[in-house]
């Protein structure tokens, strides 16, 4: 195997026997061939008029890919199989000649073994030039973050075909471009695209579930015996809450689930009780200590530990060997073995830990503008930090705690993913009623960053975001930090720390064809 598409890839370079996320070889090399695939898939759906179908499809697979998703290799063979059928069925109305079709348009397998074969052949490192991987690499990595906001929104049945134009094409330049320039400004159209899936997921969301709205968090724990919701997939919960009404358990988020609590539709469950843990990388001990039953529904899930071997479970894109996954039949779920084996568990051990101030989400912000405005102008704010992305177990990131402690009070910190969490409970108070961490909710969240800033400085007539007192500190773990922060890019900010480390990938061909104005550093350079 050859992966380096985390942040904590092995010594900053690639793992090359074992993922440090424990993705095993074998699975790795089938994530690429699923890869592989979807480019060739790709070859076809591109000249299709309905487009939704294949792209759905190639949104759901481009997730499974995405660090901490999916370990169980027979679910990344099985998404391999579904990618050859749509393909052939895409080639067989294409009428596109044999012998203009790269072998990733053609290759078909007959028995299981074949794809472990073919994936020995299905890698990075088959791109010769740095440069050149550099390139296809961010742009897949950058197809994977969108993608994912891309198929959660899918979810909800709220759509954008220009986002299924925009990875099919992507897919075939990672594939057969070799133009640097032209690669460079689909690098660039990443960040676009990124922006206009957060956007379709935002709307999708709030249609779904109405408009995120300011709460605070409860961070204790009930009497009775608990469901942990770890994930992003708010429509998995939303059936896990209607199958447990009246059914004695209460209903806990974890990480980035936490977004459930500012929508107003998630009001009418009593028995979603709060919100129990912090960011991914700490679920083997937490996990352990909520003593129930634990349902993942995306990233991020991690070797699972023998403490709680027994009550975990996974759905949608998530997966893990030996780990039983909750199944769709006719666009429903049927969760009645994770109630019955929390049924039988104790109530969760307390963390001991405070409630926190979520849900400023742009509706927030934007309702708050004319007093942010006057606070501004009167000096009792004088910078924004936004501080958002992923966290992870780099040492190194006690930068972002340290940075939010010492910040000055007349500071408000802007945040959106699971990387708040190093700083969100330890930063209370407000400057004059607004809260000093602004928390909007999950990575796509940070959507309602961007409109904030776009929003303010519409009001303020300025034409540059550059000139807002706004400074961008992103942390960065998995490929949906990294599709950010390209959106970033593509709105032209400049000075952006991104962290604990730059992305290995972009250090190459990207970085040094950036115009030196944009000045991209990170956390520890300075």
């Amino acid at each position: 195997m050859f992966c380096y598409q985390c942040q904590e890839t092995g010594s900053g370079k690639g793992c090359t026997a074992l993922g440090v996320c424990g993705k095993s070889d074998e699975t790795a090399n089938l994530q690429d061939l699923l890869i592989w695939l979807l480019k060739g898939m790709s070859f076809y759906a591109g000249s299709m008029v309905e487009k939704r179908t294949a792209g759905v499809i190639t949104a759901e697979c481009l997730f499974a890919t995405v660090t901490n998703t999916n370990f169980d290799a027979s679910r990344i063979i099985d998404y391999s199989k579904k990618v050859i059928a749509l393909r052939e069925t895409l080639r067989s109305h294409a009428g596109v000649l044999a012998t203009a079709l790269p072998e990733c348009a053609t290759w078909t397998p007959s028995t299981d073994k074949e794809f472990f074969r073919k994936s020995l052949d299905i890698g990075i490192l088959q791109t010769a030039d740095p440069d050149l991987r550099s390139l296809r690499e961010i742009i897949t990595y950058a197809l994977k973050g969108m993608a994912a906001y891309t198929y959660h929104a899918a979810i909800l049945n709220v759509y954008d075909d220009a986002l299924f134009d925009f990875m099919f094409r992507a897919l075939n330049a990672a594939a057969q471009e070799t133009d640097k320039d032209i690669l460079m400004n689909m690098v660039m159209e990443a960040g676009k695209f990124t922006l206009l899936a957060m956007d379709v997921l935002d709307r999708a969301n709030s249609q779904a579930y109405g408009t995120p709205g300011p709460v605070i968090v409860h961070a204790g724990v009930g009497t009775r015996p608990g469901i942990l919701v770890s994930g992003h997939e708010l429509k998995d919960l939303e059936m896990l809450l209607d199958q447990t009404v009246d059914a004695g358990v209460d209903v806990y988020t974890n990480g980035e689930m936490i977004l459930a609590h500012s929508l107003p539709f998630f009001n009418k469950y009593p028995h979603l009780v709060g919100n129990y843990g912090n960011a991914w990388w700490q679920q083997t001990t937490e996990f352990a200590r909520f003593n129930g039953a634990v349902l993942v529904t995306s990233n991020c899930i991690v070797p699972v530990e023998p403490a709680y071997a027994d009550r975990i479970f996974t759905a949608s894109v998530a997966g893990y060997p030996g780990v039983p996954h909750m199944g769709e039949f006719n666009g429903k779920k049927d969760f009645s073995a994770v109630i019955a084996r929390a049924k039988k568990c104790f109530p969760p051990e307390s963390l001991n830990e405070p409630d926190f101030p979520h849900g400023f989400g742009h509706a927030y912000l934007g309702a708050h503008k004319e007093k942010i405005i006057d606070l501004i102008h009167r000096e009792k704010i004088k910078k924004f930090v936004v501080m958002a992305g992923c966290d992870g177990r780099d040492m190194r990131r006690r930068y972002y705690t340290d940075k939010a402690l010492s910040l000055p009070s007349d500071t408000i910190i802007l945040t959106a993913g699971c990387a708040k969490y190093r700083y969100i409970k330890h930063m209370p108070g407000t400057i004059e009623g607004i809260p000093r961490v602004l928390d909007a909710g999950q990575c796509s969240d940070t959507y309602s960053l961007i409109a904030f800033a776009r929003e303010l400085a519409a009001t303020l007539h300025i034409s540059d975001l550059n000139d807002l007192p706004i400074e961008y500190d992103i942390a960065w773990y998995d490929q949906k930090a990294i599709a950010i922060f390209l959106t970033l890019l593509y709105l032209g900010i400049k000075n952006i720390k991104i962290g604990p480390t730059l992305p290995e990938y972009f250090q190459q061909y990207i970085a040094a064809h950036l115009p030196p104005a944009f000045h991209i550093s990170t956390v520890h350079r300075d």
